[in-house]
């Protein structure tokens, strides 16, 4: 039996594309630029902010000072408005509720900065639940590569075997599995358009497309 579960955490345990989208369309307002559309939006949000930034400012270089300081007032933005829609998906809370009922630990490996992430989860009171959060500042390598998830382990005290992943990305399955974890991948979440077609491919252990299924997958190995 699998003993902690671990989330990624924008288009996984929390509903974030809201207040991306939100930064994002109001900065073309601004401009008198094209309004990008919200679901183009949310399918760029697993890539961060560069690649949203890129869908409002197609013709400029990301390695363009110009760029760089749009960069910077959208995380300035975001930063001081990161909950403003941001939410659990529906039906996680029942599920974090279950874990800990359980007294089965659940935490966070994502490749968001510390700084956002700890903001988000303050806001929606869920910094002192979670067991551990692991960030990119906290490894040499992030995903895919396995070693967030290796030492997400080591600071749980569990086995990496012993660890149920759940992730909307590619990478997030290939550190999984390349940890030895056990994948769900989160249909539900943000996928790059291109990987929307065949979701075996990525090899997951298993495939939900709501919490609902996640929370009966995650039950049936804990």
């Amino acid at each position: 039996m699998k003993k902690a579960v671990l989330f990624d955490l924008d288009g996984t345990l929390i509903d974030t594309a809201a207040d991306f989208i939100r930064i994002i369309q109001a900065m073309c307002q601004a401009e008198n630029k094209p309004i990008i559309h919200a679901d183009a939006i949310r399918e760029q949000v697993s890539e961060g902010a560069r690649a949203m930034l890129q869908l409002a400012y197609p013709d400029i270089s990301p390695q363009d000072e110009k760029f760089n300081r749009y960069r910077q007032r959208f995380l300035d933005e975001y930063a001081e408005n990161i909950a403003v829609e941001s939410q659990l998906f529906s039906g996680m809370s029942v599920l974090l509720d279950a874990l800990e009922r359980k007294n089965i630990p659940w935490g966070i490996v994502t490749n968001k900065p510390r700084d956002l992430s700890e903001r988000l989860l303050h806001a929606l009171q869920l910094d002192t639940r979670c067991a551990v959060l692991v960030c990119p500042e906290d490894v040499k390598h992030t995903k895919p590569d396995p070693e967030p998830m290796f030492l997400a382990a080591k600071y749980l005290k569990i086995q990496p075997q012993d660890i149920i992943y759940v992730g909307d990305h590619p990478r997030d399955i290939d550190a999984g599995r390349a940890a030895h974890m056990y994948t769900i991948l989160a249909a539900y979440g943000y996928l790059p358009h291109a990987d929307k077609d065949d979701l075996n491919a990525w090899q997951a252990n298993a495939i939900v497309h709501n919490v609902e299924t996640l929370t009966q997958e995650i039950f049936q190995h804990v």
